[in-house]
């Protein structure tokens, strides 16, 4: 790799000669050079096509910054070459055949730099073409070492596997030992958040791994090393027993306390009680955790202020001196009156402070309180009726029979109180009312109930910042952070408020991005603020991040900007005229990006990493499925239906129209056994009518294959998990059951009316009575569960979430798999879902790219183009035959 130390360096004097001698030339008429140099930066698509620069730097040229919109335009070489650096260089196989405006006109047919390009042969001698394209596995194989140099001078490692040897006696002591590829993570994030300071350190582990193990293990570092304040842990509502096993079965003597079940508030209160009279300072590592949706939740509040007499020297009728008296707002704790933006003493009526809580203008006490729920209309035993009935394994007779013998007043009293009373229940001979694998079911339930005889629903997130100490905690353990990169989300919100209140935050996930730069945006902002701030992310005046959102993607994500030029418009200049630009996001991370705010902040794994033996081997295929001559004749039929509605939704910019079309190409071959009338998603008005083609017994190619390859498994003894997106209104795996048990086959349905906390034992029961294959939606499994029973997995649709498939398919390759774990991408060929697997495998390989991983997954076969990221201007530019 050639080494310069300025821009100048990477020029020959006969290029640097002839690129000043144009910017001479530039003002006379007709001035139109060919292109002198070709540069470009080794880790992206940017290039440029240089005619001129000047004595600052500045060139002239063609400018293509990977986008889809070369621009003639100017550009500071100065400023280029400080950020990349030894990246930069000039491409020596690039010849000019032509001047630059040719360039520029094939540039923007193809909306890229390009050299097959068209022009009058007496222009120039013709050039031989040459392949300037380097694969980048082969550039990465080529370039390590200088690759490596580079990193290692913009982003320093912070841990060398280097540590203090308290810390190897500190895990020595631990109930379960870690691996090495574990025990190396778990320093590195000790390193990380203590030795070096960081406020937030994201742990990116693959499923399977065991995140939850080595969050816990640095936890146990830092309350020894760091800190003895308790560790905040916040939880997805059906782990929440799990993290509480996990910490008793890893800690030794640890203390936990779980906020989310009914008594909620009442254990928030206790635990800070506790911890502000200092019975927290024995030493022992204590945990406070709390379930993701209980965290956000609202709470009843109503105004509380003091209606304090106020009297004004005023006139009456008659124009005499009288003295009005009236009831008025005041401040119960300072007691000084409240004024309107007239200066006047505001008076108390009913509805004063009803809409928005208030906080006094003087004091800034908040002028409301919290109250309980208003259920004046229900007694008590409606209530505790109710919420007994919600319990799994409670009927109608078992709840009238617990109510007679333990009456309402106990019952109550004893579910507000501690909910595992209530498992534990004993009857009048000291025998346990509920069986233990009952009552295992009845403790994971009431843990999610979002219900309580007596106590309000009071956000915990907001108790705590009001009233527990500052920095109350020595860590927060953010399970699946992933989970909270939403813009504007109360769960992300709520998170952010949390981690504020520890003195250090560890991120853990799977999938720290889903192939946009903005998904870790939002995430970074929460974790970890100040460190933005910094950087010069804030929101506006107005609390918005938008802007900062903007610059953020700008700065080091994709956007595509589209812009549409004027006929007449001139491109041998750099004042080309445009009419109209338009912009979106795109899939992609930047290099500078990764090694700003990912390198630095981050620590990976990966199953691999393990070692040998430990994991099977895992296989990901794409099987491309033809359609037979019935459903490929149906399809054009619906293609063709959709053309015309695509062109209308195009012209009249109805995007829900648009998506109206599109979800019919992605969904009819998966449907084409069901009779649908599409209707105008606004006027409701026919689109097109399908008849159903396949009898309800009569297998489509998919579905024969899903067939074919579950019999294949189980043959093998091997089960299966056939996941599909088509679970409600389209019912797709109602029909696979039917189809998969009159091939032989025992299925069953995992639907969403199985309460997330109850999927793990349905599962495990539906194992025990010998099922072949497992039907579900991926959404319901994609976090939390270790399905080992079932090695296959068989996508017959994915969506577009790339967390969801990510997660999913690895449900089966985790600590403790003993089978080859298969992964299948099904997509008929001659489908739009091809477009839809296309979009994935480019998300999943700029997730993937985040953790420095080459992506070999099955979906990588459906990722042949660069140029299209959008599924709905991709079909519609198919259909329409535009580019």
């Amino acid at each position: 790799m050639l080494t310069t130390k300025s821009y100048l360096d990477l020029f020959t004097n006969d290029e640097l000669n002839q690129l000043r001698e144009n910017h001479r030339n530039c003002n006379k008429k007709g001035h139109d050079p060919f292109p002198v140099v070709s540069l470009r930066i080794f880790y992206n698509r940017c290039r440029w096509l240089l005619t001129e620069v000047r004595s600052d730097g500045i060139a002239f040229g063609l400018c293509d910054m990977g986008v889809g919109s070369p621009e003639l335009g100017y550009v500071d070489l100065n400023e280029v070459y400080q950020t990349t650096g030894k990246l930069l260089y000039v491409d020596r196989k690039f010849k000019a055949i032509a001047p630059l405006s040719v360039y520029a006109e094939a540039a923007r047919k193809a909306q890229e730099i390009t050299e097959e390009i068209e022009f009058d042969a007496s222009i120039t001698e013709t050039a031989t073409e040459e392949d300037s394209t380097i694969p980048l596995q082969q550039f990465l194989s080529d370039y390590r070492d200088e690759l490596l140099e580079q990193v290692n001078e913009q982003t320093p490692v912070f841990y060398n596997g280097e540590h203090e040897t308290w810390q190897d006696d500190c895990l020595a002591q631990l109930k379960r030992q870690p691996f090495e590829a574990q025990k190396s993570r778990i320093h590195a994030c000790y390193s990380g958040l203590v030795t070096h300071g960081l406020p937030a350190v994201f742990l990116n582990g693959e499923m399977g791994t065991g995140k939850t193990f080595m969050g816990i293990s640095v936890s146990a570092l830092i309350h020894k090393g760091h800190s003895q304040k308790p560790t905040l842990v916040i939880s997805p509502p059906h782990l929440v027993y799990k993290w509480r096993r996990e910490i008793l079965d890893t800690i030794p003597d640890a203390a936990v306390t779980v906020i989310n079940g009914s008594n909620a508030m009442q254990e928030l209160m206790r635990f800070r009680d506790n911890l502000v009279a200092g019975k927290f300072s024995d030493g022992r590592p204590r945990y406070l955790i709390i379930g993701r949706v209980r965290m956000r939740m609202g709470f009843y509040w109503r105004p509380a202020y003091w209606k304090r007499r106020y009297s004004l020297e005023t006139t009456d009728a008659d124009n005499q001196p009288a003295m009005l008296t009236y009831d008025a707002v005041a401040c119960p704790h300072c007691g000084r009156y409240q004024f309107n933006t007239e200066g006047e003493v505001l008076r108390a009526y009913d509805l004063w402070g009803a809409e928005q809580r208030k906080t006094c203008q003087h004091c800034r006490e908040p002028l409301w309180t919290m109250k309980h729920r208003d259920s004046d209309d229900q007694s008590e035993e409606d209530k505790l009726r109710k919420f007994l009935l919600q319990l799994p394994g409670i009927g109608k007779k078992s709840c009238d029979k617990l109510i007679a013998t333990f009456g309402v007043k106990t019952l109550s009293q004893i579910i507000d109180d501690n909910l595992y009373d209530f498992v534990n229940l004993m009857d009048a001979e000291g025998k346990f009312v509920f069986k233990e694998k009952h009552a295992q079911r009845l403790e994971k339930a009431m843990g999610r109930l979002e219900f309580a005889m007596q106590m309000i629903s009071y956000q915990p997130s907001e108790f705590v910042k009001r009233y527990f100490p500052r920095k109350a905690f020595s860590l927060a353990l953010i399970d699946e952070a992933h989970e909270y990169k939403n813009a504007g989300s109360a769960q992300g919100q709520a998170m952010a408020v949390l981690c504020s209140e520890a003195e250090k935050v560890l991120c853990l996930t799977g999938t720290l991005m889903g192939g946009y730069a903005s998904d870790l945006f939002h995430l970074l902002f929460r974790a970890m603020p100040t460190e933005m701030v910094k950087m010069g992310y804030k929101p506006n005046s107005k609390g918005s991040f938008a802007s900062a959102e903007s610059r953020f993607m700008e700065t080091y994500g994709c956007l595509i900007q589209t812009f549409k030029y004027r006929s007449d418009g001139s491109f041998a200049t750099s004042n080309a005229k445009r009419t109209s630009v338009s912009t979106k996001k795109a899939p992609g991370f930047s290099p500078q990006g990764i090694a700003q705010f990912v390198l630095p902040y981050a620590v990976f794994m990966r199953l691999i990493d393990l070692g040998e033996g430990i994991l099977p081997d895992y296989i990901e295929q794409a099987r491309m499925i033809d359609m037979d001559d019935r459903l490929s004749e149906h399809y054009q039929q619906v293609k063709s239906d959709m053309r015309s509605v695509l062109d209308h939704a195009v012209r009249t910019r109805n995007i829900g129209l648009m998506s109206t079309a599109i979800s019919v190409l992605m969904r009819r071959p998966e449907t084409a056994h069901i009779a649908e009338e599409v209707l105008h998603p606004q006027e409701k008005t026919p689109l097109a009518t399908y008849p159903a083609i396949y009898a309800p017994d009569e297998p489509t190619a998919k579905e024969q294959d899903i067939i074919d390859v579950c019999r294949e498994e189980k043959a093998q003894r091997r089960k299966v998990i056939v996941y599909t997106t088509y679970t409600e209104r389209f019912d797709t795996a109602t029909r696979l059951k039917t189809l998969l048990t009159e091939a032989g086959l025992k299925a069953a349905v995992l639907r969403s009316t199985v309460s997330s906390d109850a999927r793990e034992d349905w599962i495990s029961d539906q194992v025990e009575k010998g099922i072949d294959v497992l039907i579900t939606n991926p959404e319901l499994v994609k976090t939390g569960l270790d399905l080992l029973s079932f090695p296959t997995i068989y996508f017959a649709q994915t969506g577009y979430n790339v967390y969801t498939v990510a997660q999913a398919a690895r449900r089966s390759w985790r600590i403790g798999q003993k089978e080859t774990v298969k992964v299948y991408y099904a997509c008929y060929s001659e489908s739009s879902q091809k477009d839809c697997y296309e979009l994935m495998a480019k998300k999943m390989k700029t997730a993937l790219s985040t953790m420095g991983v080459m992506p070999e997954t099955g979906l990588d076969s459906f990722d042949e183009e660069e140029d299209e990221t959008s599924i709905t201007s991709a079909l519609a530019k198919q259909l329409l035959n535009r580019r």
